[in-house]
């Protein structure tokens, strides 16, 4: 409880709020604009934390993380376009919600099950996180490189559409992480003569052009047809949909908080099973797709849950669990902090600032999702030819400003287009964040563990929780090939038939 108070004291300071309300603020702008999202606006905003403290950056760029959760609903309901991935189901059935007079009960009942399925999660981070991370205290590197690749195996497995293409992505991660000074020997590795690769290729840099610039080319592509925006009246549903909406909230809760601990799972896949189960368990089915209130309320609370559940293997393993905690991971390094273990140990006034300013987080957003939410949908009506410079205009300063160096505003510029031509063969790159990220703290967790067994790598499946650990691995690649194997045969036998 005294570190809670101390977490609250922090958090409640003047220039912290500060912080939070402009990160949430942003966040719901990011979520608002269609094409844009959480990882491409903590990509592009990470540079400007540069100068700040360590608690108000990370509090920044966390209200932007789950404050783009809340702003993808509000365009959703009341114009039919997503903000970001996830909003997609909440369309299903929230426009149909808003055509028939009754968009303000879609975002009110989207708006509180966010913040329930987002301030249960943050609980679950502030119970579940502390003991998990005493646990992984008791773990060496044998076990913290058997879970790194647990984590990038089902990365591999849960990302895009092939697992080749999924392999593709990671390896490209891992090679990137290998350039610069070798660990051990200090021996230069594909530096090519350049001595500004010396020290390796700079994450900032990397994401901003992965996510950031090639977002604005992929969207610059499409055009986004404008729908009257309907008018927000009652934020209440009807007595009789009290019960069915508080029963979807409380198993997106629970849905959400669960995926979020797995890596390689994102905001998408607690939507989508959300949707699913609500559906499976309605008395008429028939009704999800024309206005089902349990289909806006089970998904949008399942999103924001995921988040708080997402931050666990962050805080307690130093493990990402998707593209934007990997960027929340870059900038803890960035400013001089190790997630994992002992982070709750050494820096505990920082966790708790954190957790804490999650929960004010919340409570900001509710008031702006509820009462603003059709000047936020009037924002997502600026035309694509003034927002698109603006963000390209603040990737560049901010590149440049990383080591005020042209050279990293030129490797941005090369890591947008390697994200846009990815993007267009449909080549996921969360995998290579993720393995780029990773890369040198698995490649160290592996040497120290080969030097521990004098070169032997078979005998870190003799200590139980690494050789699990491994074993899953294995058999996730395993499942993953096998059932890419059956789905491509599938494929092959549908157009045969045809």
């Amino acid at each position: 409880m005294e570190q809670w108070l101390s977490g609250f004291a922090t958090a409640l300071t003047w220039w912290n709020l500060l912080y939070c309300l402009i990160g949430v603020t942003i966040g719901m702008l990011v979520g608002v604009l269609p094409g844009l999202g959480p990882t491409t606006g903590t990509a592009v905003l990470l540079p400007i934390t540069f100068g700040m403290e360590p608690v108000s950056a990370i509090i920044m760029l966390s209200g932007i993380y789950y404050g783009a959760m809340y702003g993808g609903t509000i365009t959703s309901v009341l114009i039919n376009t997503p903000g970001e991935a996830a909003s997609v189901i909440t369309c299903l059935d929230g426009h149909p919600l808003a055509k028939q007079g009754r968009a303000g009960t879609a975002l009110g009942v989207a708006g509180i099950g966010s913040f329930i399925g987002g301030t249960v999660s943050l609980f679950g981070l502030a119970f579940v996180g502390p003991p998990l991370a005493n646990f992984a205290l008791r773990f060496g590197p044998p076990e913290f490189f058997a879970l790194m690749v647990l984590g990038l195996t089902m990365v591999i497995g849960l990302m895009g559409k092939s697992l080749i293409r999924g392999m593709i992505s990671a390896c490209i991660g891992l090679n990137l992480a290998l350039i610069g000074m070798d660990p051990i020997s200090g021996a230069l590795r594909f530096t090519f003569g350049e001595p500004h690769l010396m020290s390796g290729i700079d994450f900032v840099t990397v994401a901003m052009g992965l996510f950031g610039l090639s977002e604005i080319l992929i969207t610059a592509e499409q055009s986004y047809k404008s729908e009257k925006i309907a008018a927000v009246k009652g934020v209440l549903p009807r007595r009789e949909e009290l019960k069915p909406t508080f029963k979807a909230i409380g198993r997106g809760t629970v849905l959400g908080f669960f995926i979020g601990l797995i890596p390689g799972a994102n905001s998408v896949i607690p939507a989508i099973l959300s949707y699913s189960l609500e559906k499976k368990l309605a008395k008429d089915p028939s009704r999800f797709g024309k206005g089902a209130i349990e289909g806006v309320a089970g998904p949008e609370t399942a999103n924001n849950s995921y988040c708080g559940g997402a931050l666990i293997p962050l805080f307690t393993l130093g493990i990402p669990s998707s593209p934007t905690i990997a960027i929340l991971l870059g900038a803890f390094i960035m400013h001089g902090l190790t997630p994992g273990p002992t982070l709750f140990q050494n820096n505990p006034e920082f966790v708790w600032a954190i957790i804490a300013s999650m929960f004010i987080g919340n409570a900001i957003l509710l008031f702006m999702n509820l009462p603003m939410a059709g000047i936020w949908a009037k924002v997502a009506m600026v035309p694509f030819k003034l927002l698109f410079p603006i963000i390209l205009i603040i990737s560049v300063v901010g590149a440049y400003t990383v080591n005020n160096s042209l050279w990293d505003v030129g490797v941005m510029i090369v890591f947008g287009i390697l994200g846009y031509l990815m993007k267009k063969v449909d080549i996921p790159m969360a995998p290579i964040v993720l393995t780029f990220v990773l890369g040198k703290m698995m490649e160290s967790s592996l040497l120290q563990s080969l030097s521990m067994f004098h070169g032997s790598f078979f005998a870190i499946f003799q200590r139980p929780i690494a050789g699990i650990m491994l074993s899953l691995s294995i058999l996730i690649f395993v499942l993953s090939f096998i059932a890419g194997v059956m789905k491509k045969k599938g494929i092959l036998a549908s157009d045969v038939e045809m």
